[in-house]
């Protein structure tokens, strides 16, 4: 496995979206966000146009990421490209989109903590890359696909805009939530105690200051923040916790994120009618995922059952594995959402 880059049999060109939905948001983020758009072999030698599959990623995963090389590892995008070198997957536009806050993400949902992350990637990205390429430029040939917190994503856009996507490929997201979060409330209610008073205010203000990572909490304390941010953010861009310093659930907050679970969200009738529209959803996860994710996946599977989704329109596998390292899982869906958008 060679530790550098090969030649792409397509390529990629990096954009800017400039985004007016992101611009002033709680965060002073950037509203003004890198995209890279993978174009397939014979793109550019006819007027073909291509379904597009966009791609998102897990929590504190930004749009540069996606070209880290680890040992005896290829990038996504160097796998996605071997999906269509071969010509055997029907070829499609892959878009790689940045959600990135600086609490490490956003879920890809609008919240008045962190800003319209949703509306961002359905109301703008969308739309450019159609108006830059040459898509076909409607649901049916249109896909999202991420991992963790990209696979969560992946869930709940078509449940939100089925007028804009009608495939899905969830790998590892986030789904069952009474089973993938509260574990780790009480250590970080432990945590605050012990190095911020019990304040998350103190945590955020010390770490303004230094390099993240320099103190061992500092991921655990950013991501339990970074999801309250996206599921329990308030009106005046102040966070509620779904736990108190005992790490004990708070009842209202905790319905505020429950009512952001795909499992839940499934079962509504407006969600529910959403998933029955949908042409292809994968769904998987490693058996023993860190986070029980792989729980999770089962859930998701069982609800969109429950709401009527045809069998023949699923792929769902549990494999052997774990949280990490299963970008080699990528390529699998991305073909078979291809061929599943193509015409």
């Amino acid at each position: 496995m060679l530790p550098w880059s090969t030649e792409l049999a397509g390529r990629i060109e990096d954009g800017i979206v400039h985004s007016e939905l992101l611009r002033d948001n709680p965060l002073g983020d950037p509203h003004d966000r890198p995209v890279y758009v993978y174009l397939p072999p014979g793109y550019d030698d006819s007027d073909r146009r291509y379904p597009v599959v966009y791609v998102i990623q897990g929590y504190t995963g930004h749009v540069g990421m996606w070209f880290n090389r680890t040992p005896f590892r290829r990038p996504f995008p160097e796998l996605a490209d071997d999906v269509f070198r071969a010509g055997d997957t029907p070829p499609a536009i892959v878009v790689y989109v940045d959600a990135w806050t600086a609490y490490g993400g956003s879920q890809f949902l609008d919240s008045p903590a962190t800003g319209r992350y949703h509306s961002y990637l359905c109301d703008e990205v969308v739309p450019w890359v159609d108006a830059r390429y040459r898509t076909l430029a409607d649901r049916a040939h249109r896909a999202i696909m991420g991992k963790s917190s990209g696979g969560y994503g992946a869930m709940i856009t078509p449940m939100l805009r089925p007028d804009l996507f009608a495939a899905l490929a969830t790998h590892a997201g986030d789904a069952l939530f009474e089973v993938c979060y509260p574990d780790s409330f009480p250590l970080i209610a432990r945590t605050l105690r012990d190095e911020y008073d019990g304040d998350y205010a103190n945590f955020l203000a010390g770490r303004a200051g230094r390099v993240h990572g320099t103190k061992d909490s500092d991921d655990g304390l950013i991501e339990i923040y970074g999801y309250a941010a996206a599921y329990s953010g308030n009106a005046d861009a102040s966070v509620s916790l779904p736990f108190d310093d005992t790490g004990a659930i708070i009842t209202d907050v905790w319905a505020r994120w429950l009512s952001r679970d795909p499992v839940r969200m499934a079962a509504e009738p407006e969600y529910a009618e959403a998933l029955r529209s949908l042409t292809a959803v994968w769904i998987d996860s490693g058996r023993s995922d860190d986070y029980y994710l792989d729980l999770g996946a089962t859930a998701f599977r069982r609800a969109i059952d429950k709401a009527g989704v045809a069998d023949d329109r699923v792929y769902f596998e549990l494999f052997d594995g774990r949280h990490g390292g299963i970008e080699y899982r990528y390529p699998l869906s991305l073909a078979w959402l291809c061929a599943r958008i193509a015409s």
